[in-house]
């Protein structure tokens, strides 16, 4: 910039929001303003350019890529309001020229009728009320009033002039009356703000249950009965409306069990320690139409026990039907696998499944422990341990990346910690913008050790390649864990192809044996129980996209396989044999399955529902493959917290005992509905919350090295993260990415080695 400009303060009369943002300069008479994000100058345009330049709207001004999220949305929301009054000024013009079309005569009729008759709202006086600033003032909701000073004074001349004119035409208490109804309407909404803030903090509700789908639906209903609502009493909530809740679930619930016998079903079996030590087990019933939960059971007497742990699974397996239940799934602890196996005993078109998800995590796990995978994720978790820690720079990066945070939460610690490596691979330029900023440099903590530590390591080429091969190598795996935990389709039908993607990706990326060895012994270890277990192979064979894009005989083992399932599942000979026979159609995609449409379809209707469109001609076949493709293959955790489970074991009344009961069945299977919109709510959930720091911790608590950085702890000046994801692009569909081909028989050698069937 040069040295003949002289800065000039910004005085209190500029109005218009963009002021707040830009610095003003005068080159001799000439004005210039100079954005304080980018440094960019404007030698012309006003203040309307630059807040054109801050909303990233195209027009005479380019984009700033550093401005604040928040702030962009302020200005764009300015430049609405702008236009908003436009076309309200615009059409006051038009009703003044279609007012002043009307005769001498009409004209003075009027105003004399206005005179004579007060309860009409118009007088003498009101040709002096300036209804255009009182436009202005409603428009204000939408965006902040334009620039005041010098060239504002001919414009209120000019606004009065026109109330003369259109004082006919135009009610000015009426647009009064709106304009104070939208301000109140505007306090009232803090105001209720305020209350829910201050119930949720009195009762000390974890502040995400605003994130409930439920949450708003209420807002809405206690908004639309006006004043005067009361609110239900303690006894209302636990008489006649739990009651009116159970009922409501029941119903929803009838809906999934009648579906049970077409489609099959899986009873999940969760395990966790309560707060006390107590152990208990969840009972939860997944089916393509819907999961439920069934009950939990105190099993902390029972533990030891495998002829108890045996009998329980067995009740819940009978309660539930055996002719619905495919599997059970539990987690690969020894007591589980005992009697997951005796439970296929005892019914045998029962089979028991090791969590899927748990396999994976274990994967990433191990992964995570190579040593030179392990140094890469303890230099990045560097960089994020210092950035969240430091109030300035957190809020410094997050203008930088446009509100995307460092870290990515998952749903354990070792996804959450690759999901991270990734993140951080994607906005690498983001950051290394940041740390060659002057904003940067200006700041203290860009001169303390563990900041030379940070940009040398967001500085270091090395260190970047590393870290994107290691994102390479994982993201099949990471890719995997969210298909087996999907509630948006049944995972049978994609495990296997998705787990000989992920050997396929590191076998491309480290083309030597010798190196991809290691990582697919990894795989092949914690994948052992499930490699050749029935019901995933069959469902890849079943999976009409995967076979016939499987060339020459590679999936002939897997047949085999197959054979297993429908033996254990098809009891009646007679009927395996059909099922057999109508096998060889589907091979050879004969009758309906070789029609043009059922090829087209094979990518684009979910398995089971292919099977049911273009498998009327193997009628036997479609049962055993709906029932197959509609299944899960992993644990959906209960709600654990803020349910009383452990008042409900201790609770001694046996009447209370069922009403505490009734509420845990309610509360959980409320919330298993409300899944899918959760895990849309992740992208805007705070990595630094309380509710994460089980995942989160390794990224975000500081050491004893900001123990002394008390000044860096305010909370209140931190900016909120906006889960913006424009800059990581839109993301990928986990399912369609998996493709098509299965033709390398290194992989299909590997996964069909040795390994005795499991559960059959």
């Amino acid at each position: 910039m040069g040295s003949n400009l002289e800065l000039v303060p910004v005085t209190s009369q500029k109005h218009d929001p963009a002021w707040k943002h830009c610095q003003m300069y005068k080159n001799g008479e000439r004005v210039q303003l100079k954005c304080v994000y980018c440094g960019k100058i404007f030698k012309g345009g006003g203040i309307h350019r630059i807040k054109e330049h801050l909303a990233g709207q195209k027009g005479n001004a380019s984009s700033c890529l550093r401005v604040q999220p928040d702030v962009r949305l302020l200005m764009q929301e300015s430049l609405n309001g702008v236009v908003l009054k436009k076309r309200k000024k615009q059409k006051l013009a038009e009703e003044i020229t279609n007012y002043n079309n009307v005769g001498t005569n009409s004209e003075v009729d009027v105003l004399t009728h206005n005179n004579d008759n007060d309860n009409c709202g118009l007088n003498t006086e009101v040709h002096l009320l300036p209804v255009p600033d009182t436009l202005e003032l409603n428009s204000d909701l939408f965006a902040s009033r334009e620039e005041g000073g010098v060239g504002n004074k001919g414009n209120v001349r000019k606004k009065k002039g026109i109330v003369r004119k259109a004082s006919s035409s135009v009610n000015p208490n009426a647009v009064v009356a709106s304009s104070n109804a939208a301000l109140v309407s505007k306090k009232v909404n803090n105001h209720v703000h305020m209350a829910i803030g201050r119930f949720l903090f009195d009762v000390g509700i974890p502040l995400d249950a605003v994130n409930s789908v439920y949450f708003q639906p209420m807002i809405e209903a206690i908004a639309s009965q006006g004043d005067g609502v009361v609110g239900p009493s303690y006894h209302d909530l636990r008489s006649w409306i739990l009651k009116n809740a159970v009922q409501e679930v029941r119903n929803d619930i009838d809906h999934c069990t009648g579906s049970w016998g077409k489609t099959g079903c899986s009873v999940l079996v969760d395990e966790w320690v309560s707060e006390k030590g107590k152990t208990f087990v969840g009972f939860v019933i997944y089916s393509s139409e819907g999961t439920m939960f069934l009950r939990s059971v105190d099993i902390a007497n029972l533990i030891n026990s495998g002829d108890s742990l045996f009998e329980l699974l067995k009740e819940v397996v009978e309660e539930v039907g055996v002719r619905n239940v495919l599997q059970v799934i539990t987690n690969s602890e020894d007591r589980y696998v005992e009697a997951g196996k005796r439970l296929s005993e005892a019914y045998p078109s029962v089979f028991w499944t090791p969590c899927a998800a748990r396999c994976i995590d274990l994967m990433l796990e191990d992964i995570s422990k190579l040593e030179w995978v392990h140094l890469v994720l303890e230099q990045a978790r560097t960089i994020s341990r210092f950035m969240y820690n430091h109030n300035v720079v957190l809020n410094m990066m997050r203008r930088y990346t446009f509100g995307v945070d460092l870290v990515d939460l998952g749903v354990t610690r070792s996804a959450t910690d690759f999901m991270t490596l990734k993140r951080m691979v994607n906005i690498r330029h983001n950051l290394q913008s940041m740390v060659t900023s002057e904003e940067w440099m200006e700041s203290p903590h860009s001169k303390k050790p563990v900041g030379f530590v940070v940009v040398d390591c967001i500085s270091n080429q090395s260190f970047w390649s590393t870290c994107a091969l290691i994102a390479r190598l994982v993201d099949p795996l990471l890719r995997l864990l969210r298909i087996v935990g999907s509630e948006k389709r049944p995972a049978t039908g994609y495990v296997y192809a998705a787990v000989y993607r992920a050997k396929e990706t590191i076998k491309k990326e480290l083309t030597d044996r010798k190196d991809y060895s290691i990582y697919w012994d990894i795989i092949d270890h914690r994948w052992e129980q499930l490699q050749r277990h029935p019901l995933i192979a069959a469902g890849f064979y079943l999976n009409p996209n995967f076979f016939y894009s499987t060339e020459g005989d590679v999936h002939l083992h897997i047949r085999s396989i197959v054979y297993d399932c429908i033996e254990k599942l098809v009891p009646d000979p007679k009927c395996q044999d059909k099922v057999v026979k109508e096998i060889g159609s589907y091979h050879n995609g004969a009758g309906d399955f070789g029609r043009k449409m059922a090829i087209r379809a094979r990518d684009t209707l979910l398995p089971a529902e292919w099977w049911s469109t273009y498998g009327g001609g193997c009628p036997n076949l479609v049962r055993l493959a709906t029932r197959i493709l509609s299944q899960t293959c992993s644990l959906i955790c209960c709600k654990r917290n803020r349910v009383p489970f452990e008042q409900m074991h201790e609770t001694r009344n046996c009447i209370e005992q069922q009403r505490l009961s009734d509420l845990v069945f309610v509360q959980n299977n409320l919330w298993l509905r409300q899944m899918v919109q959760r895990n849309k709510q992740q992208d805007f959930l705070d990595p630094i919350s309380h509710e994460n720091i089980s995942i989160v911790e390794d990224w975000v608590i500081g050491k004893p090295l900001y123990s002394e950085d008390l000044e860096n702890s305010d909370w209140m000046t931190v900016d909120p993260p906006l889960g913006n994801t424009v800059l990581l692009g839109m993301p990928i569909d986990d399912f369609e990415a998996l493709g098509a081909g299965f033709d390398d028989y290194e992989i299909f050698e590997g996964m069909k080695d040795g390994e005795e069937e499991n559960g059959g």
